[in-house]
């Protein structure tokens, strides 16, 4: 073989090398970075990998949506990215038609999505449990469990008849894979922001904890949905507080019934033994009766000044209510205010 024909041969080579080299790469970059991934009805979609899983559990959470097309390549660039070794539990943001190596980068590295966490009306520990648990990875038992545990809640500060007031209604953002007590250890320190100088100097002022000023505005969101009339009411409470008058509060009265449903307190229902019954016990109860509003704390903390004893809901149905300085007068509105009920047929 002459040379001229050694040199042809071996530039096919080459070029035949080349030629499959070139493939292979175009296989690669394709098993990489070709779009591989589509969400449901190819919108915006959140996966959520719970706490302890493993490669197969992320990939049956994707098959499940359908969302890997080719389910080869998909386990080809997983492995060659190591992500089997690097699973980070969390909530993840995901693109439609974006390419394994999108995705998979996203995942090994853990660069999740933040969730806002919302904290708002609740009447017990339960509820609030529940309501939580929809929003973050631990569950209504994990977190009710803490509520319960008085020597944990000791180390806040807090019992079980107070843990509701910790809770600072307002949207927090969290990592969805929070545990129960990192959870609680942010909202503590809510809490403690929340209870500001200003804040706590006015409660101090007024010879009010925290905890008393929170369980007092939880009264007051529970006698009206007005929030021009937090002021004054809470007002007719420190007066009565104040006085030596027992609150006879009847949303507390709903409460030590567990019926807060109730549209009317029956003058049997104010006997029942509890200590959240204000007809019976002195003073606030041992604790909250719901999360209030921040407008209602402020409210107990900046609370109208006059001389009002007595309120009574109005007999329009408004939700607004009558206020008065005298017993007799504060009957006669209370009796108005029956005979709207009993026009209406609620009895109870």
């Amino acid at each position: 073989m002459s040379s001229r024909s050694l040199i042809r041969y071996i530039l096919l080579a080459i070029a035949l090398i080349f030629v499959i080299a070139g493939i292979k790469i175009a296989s690669v970059y394709k098993q990489v970075f070709s779009p591989n991934i589509e969400t449901p009805k190819k919108n915006e979609f959140f996966l959520y990998i719970p706490t302890g899983s493993q490669y197969e559990d992320v990939v049956a959470l994707l098959e499940k949506e359908n969302m890997i097309k080719n389910r080869k390549t998909f386990d080809w660039a997983a492995e060659k990215k190591k992500y089997p070794e690097n699973i980070h539990p969390g909530r993840y943001r995901i693109r439609n038609n974006i390419s394994n190596n999108e995705l998979l980068n996203m995942l090994r590295a853990g660069l999740q999505e933040p969730v806002d966490v919302v904290i708002n009306m609740a009447r017990t520990t339960e509820e609030l449990a529940g309501k939580i648990a929809e929003q973050i990875e631990p569950g209504k038992d994990d977190l009710l469990i803490l509520m319960n545990d008085e020597s944990y809640l000791k180390e806040y500060g807090f019992d079980r008849q107070t843990i509701l007031g910790m809770f600072i209604p307002n949207t927090y953002e969290f990592w969805w894979n929070i545990s129960a007590e990192g959870f609680f250890e942010r909202m503590y320190k809510e809490y403690d922001k929340f209870w500001n100088r200003e804040r706590s100097g006015r409660a101090k002022e007024m010879n009010f904890t925290p905890n008393e000023v929170i369980t007092l505005a939880s009264i007051i969101i529970s006698e009206t949905n007005k929030e021009d009339e937090y002021r004054r009411i809470a007002g007719v409470y420190v007066n009565r507080l104040r006085q030596g008058i027992r609150l006879q509060a009847d949303p507390t009265v709903k409460y030590a019934l567990g019926d807060f449903e109730r549209q009317r307190i029956l003058k049997t229902d104010t006997y029942i033994n509890s200590p959240y019954n204000t007809y019976l016990h002195d003073g606030l109860p041992p604790g909250p009766i719901a999360i209030p509003v921040i407008k209602a704390i402020d409210a107990v903390l900046q609370y109208e000044k006059h001389d009002y004893i007595y309120f009574c809901a109005k007999e329009d149905f408004s939700g607004y209510h009558n206020f008065a300085r005298t017993l007799d007068q504060h009957n006669k509105n209370a009796r108005s205010y029956q005979k709207a009920l009993n026009r209406r047929k609620i009895l109870k």
